[in-house]
């Protein structure tokens, strides 16, 4: 008998990615089309829908043609995808604006701060699950009704990006829990969207699409989709998820007291709830399993080790290198501190925050300054996990590493044991498509709940337990570090207007 397989598509940022997994979560064939950020000007990021849809087409084909007989061989479809990515269509499925404003754009940043103005977090934070940013598709939906009325009134349905996939394979419009979650715009009790929350925005219901479990079947695909990707017509589809809820699913954190974290370019810091965590400083986001995952962004992750590279070696270093001269330094580099803010924070009233060195000395070298870049990102996450843990009231019991970050084995064993807490780094790094097969097999009948799949799909490669000498250490360090963080809120204003006086000086303002 021939092998039965899960398709999975992810629709990226930087290309839409096609997966045949089997049924025991494992990567058959892989195949990814690119597709270009458009940037109209400063702070502005878009997509076209349309060329996800081309990449989701050939993507499918160029697996199908690798694995032979896959096509009669797929059993359910699951598509996970960008988040905040706004897709509007008209009421015959065409797309009223041809671009999507994506999860980095900032063009909504003034409609932001005009609602921080006029709304105390404790008026909506209940409402909305979560605290004020550009990411978040409300917002962008108000821009849209403000600067394209046009479009705006001729829209029927507002989509995230994997949603708009999901219709053009199926015909059938729906959104799930997790991108629903993280529009500002669902109550997270009832799981519905909130009448208290388009009122206070201004925004129509009317455009708000259904709120469906991720393991539904949202339809079977059609005639036409199937001429185009070359699936088989009536092949079920699953609504599919977040990628972040999907990928969290698929390393592992899915049961609370578990954390993730995905380091990359940034930092995204989870601790696995029952129950979101109403925090000016902390998002939320509806799980695949029905939990919550708190998070915290920091802008700066990995990005740090770039800044480090560019400013002190002129790019002629390399990662493993830093890494290596960071390791010659004593854990809390000799009380030497880094604020790891250089291009500010996500979220909260400090938005304008700043990177900074603290106890530098004479005997600090760049060694020192290397690790303590390092040890900074670490502080700053477990400043956030604290507080998540505060709230939450659950301890921490484990960190699942993802992310370019968990290839790092100093940085891994400074968070581990700034945290005190160990961290797994999973064997397959492609967790998104493990989550996908996750999902797949839970709707097929092979597990009754996704966190059942997930314990048998996900292996980790290693564990990285804290280091007792370096945990009793960084239990003094942290404290200051915190200290220092809330201390220097005082001048980041002064800062920015400095800043102008010496851009009107030199000619650059």
């Amino acid at each position: 008998m021939t092998a039965e397989l899960f398709l999975a598509i992810d629709v990226g940022t930087g290309s839409v990615r096609a997966a045949l997994l089997d049924t025991r979560g494992r990567i058959v064939e892989i195949a990814a089309q690119e597709h270009d950020q458009i940037v109209p000007q400063f702070g502005w990021a878009e997509q076209k829908p349309l060329d996800w849809w081309s990449g989701a087409c050939a993507a499918v084909r160029a697996v199908l043609e690798k694995a032979e007989g896959a096509r009669a061989r797929i059993s359910m479809v699951a598509v996970c995808g960008q988040m905040h990515g706004l897709v509007l269509l008209d009421d015959a499925g065409r797309l009223t604006r041809e671009t999507a404003p994506l999860w980095n754009d900032k063009r909504t940043l003034s409609l932001v701060q005009r609602f921080e103005a006029g709304n105390a977090p404790e008026s909506y934070l209940a409402e909305s699950g979560n605290t004020p940013t550009p990411a978040w598709p409300g917002f962008k939906l108000q821009w849209v009704r403000d600067n394209d009325p046009d479009a705006y009134r001729r829209s029927a349905v507002a989509l995230m990006p994997k949603d708009y996939i999901n219709f053009r394979l199926t015909g059938e419009i729906a959104m799930d829990t997790g991108d629903a979650s993280c529009s500002f715009l669902m109550n997270p009790q009832t799981h519905a969207w909130s009448p208290a929350m388009l009122e206070r925005m201004g925004l129509d219901a009317r455009l708000l699409p259904p709120i469906r479990n991720p393991l539904d079947i949202i339809g079977r695909i059609t005639e036409s989709a199937a001429l185009e990707t070359g699936l088989c017509a009536g092949t079920p589809v699953m609504i599919g998820g977040a990628d972040y809820p999907v990928a969290l699913l698929g390393s592992g954190a899915c049961r609370p007291g578990l954390g993730s974290d995905s380091t990359g370019t940034g930092a995204i810091i989870t601790l696995i709830a029952e129950k979101p965590l109403l925090d000016p400083e902390i998002s939320n986001v509806a799980t695949i399993e029905g939990n919550w995952a708190p998070f915290v962004l920091l802008e700066t992750g990995g990005d740090g080790m770039r800044w480090a590279r560019r400013a002190f070696h002129d790019r002629t270093l390399g990662y493993d290198e830093i890494v290596r001269r960071a390791a010659e330094a004593p854990p809390g580099s000799d009380a030497l501190l880094f604020m790891p803010f250089l291009t500010g924070e996500r979220l909260g009233r400090h938005r304008n925050s700043r990177a900074q060195f603290f106890g530098l000395g004479a005997g600090h070298g760049l060694e020192h300054l290397h690790r303590a870049i390092l040890e900074g990102i670490a502080l700053a996450m477990a400043r956030h996990a604290h507080i998540m843990e505060q709230a939450s009231g659950k301890r921490l019991e484990r960190m699942i590493a993802a992310g370019g970050g968990a290839r790092t084995e100093l940085w891994l064993k400074i968070k581990a044991s700034v945290l005190d807490t160990p961290f797994l780094v999973p064997e397959e790094p492609e967790c998104g498509l493990v989550g996908c097969a996750a999902m797949a097999a839970t709707a097929t009948g092979r597990f009754s709940r996704p966190e059942d799949a997930a314990e048998a799909f996900v292996h980790y490669a290693r564990e990285i337990a804290p280091d007792p000498a370096w945990v009793e250490i960084y239990r003094h360090v942290q404290p200051v570090f915190d200290r220092l963080y809330h201390h220097s809120k005082a001048l980041y204003d002064d800062m920015d207007e400095l800043a102008a006086v010496i851009r009107t000086a030199t000619g650059r303002s």
